[in-house]
């Protein structure tokens, strides 16, 4: 803890108590920012952790498909199969603000509506385990692009969670007590301050009034001499 350069004035002091109720606002703001985040974030895990079993199981059931339509066909044959595709993807983004962060929000569009646009091949010289393969691929694709969108919200999510931690701590351990440490300072000297005043003030009226009896003393020593003149 330390105390911050300042010059120990009452329009200081006002200034740094404005300072310090300031930051306590926002060191609040933050923890209750912090502890939100932190929940979504918990419960985005959560949904990341379910949807990757389901999407790696899924995947492991299109790999399975394509091993035994590649075993039941000519690796030619497939190549061929496979090489021009008649439906096309457009992927766009979005983003949706969450505590402050800007997740995103992943959506695509296909060329065509049509399901069977998928297959691009004739049925007549392929493997059924091709269309299972395909068909699977097609299924699964929605959820692996929803996976992507909440792993990165996640990402995102901690990346703020760090950011405001460290602000928090920041003002929990460093400008709020310095700032206090500070204002202690500056009350301090102002009180040393008007002590001393006062005590200069006492001294001068102290003064002042032996002042004012030695005066009144000689006005009265100088009456009495001039009484006893006339008398003589």
């Amino acid at each position: 803890m330390s105390m911050i350069a300042v010059i120990p004035t009452r329009m200081e002091l006002t200034r740094l108590k404005k300072k310090l109720s300031t930051a306590r606002r926002g060191h609040k703001l933050l923890k209750d920012k912090r502890d939100e985040l932190m929940k979504r974030f918990l419960d985005t895990v959560r949904e990341v952790k379910t949807l990757r079993v389901e999407v790696e199981a899924e995947l492991m059931q299109v790999h399975g498909s394509f091993a035994v339509a590649s075993a039941l066909m000519s690796s030619q044959s497939l190549e061929q199969a496979l090489a021009y595709p008649k439906q096309s993807v457009a992927l766009t983004m979005t983003y949706q603000n969450v505590m402050s962060v800007n997740v995103p929000v992943y959506d695509f569009q296909t060329k065509t509506q049509s399901e069977s646009d998928i297959y691009p091949y004739g049925f007549a010289t392929t493997s059924g385990e091709l269309d299972t393969a395909v068909e699977a691929m097609g299924r699964v694709f929605s959820k692996m692009l929803k996976l992507a969108q909440i792993e990165k919200s996640a990402q995102l999510m901690a990346e703020e969670i760090e950011k405001t931690r460290r602000r928090v701590n920041a003002l929990e351990y460093v400008v709020i007590p310095d700032t206090q440490e500070t204002i202690r300072y500056i009350a301090m000297k102002l009180d040393e301050n008007d002590r001393s005043t006062t005590t200069r003030l006492m001294k001068v009226k102290d003064m002042l009034l032996k002042q004012a009896i030695e005066e009144q003393q000689a006005r009265t020593a100088a009456m009495l001499e001039k009484a006893a003149a006339k008398q003589g």
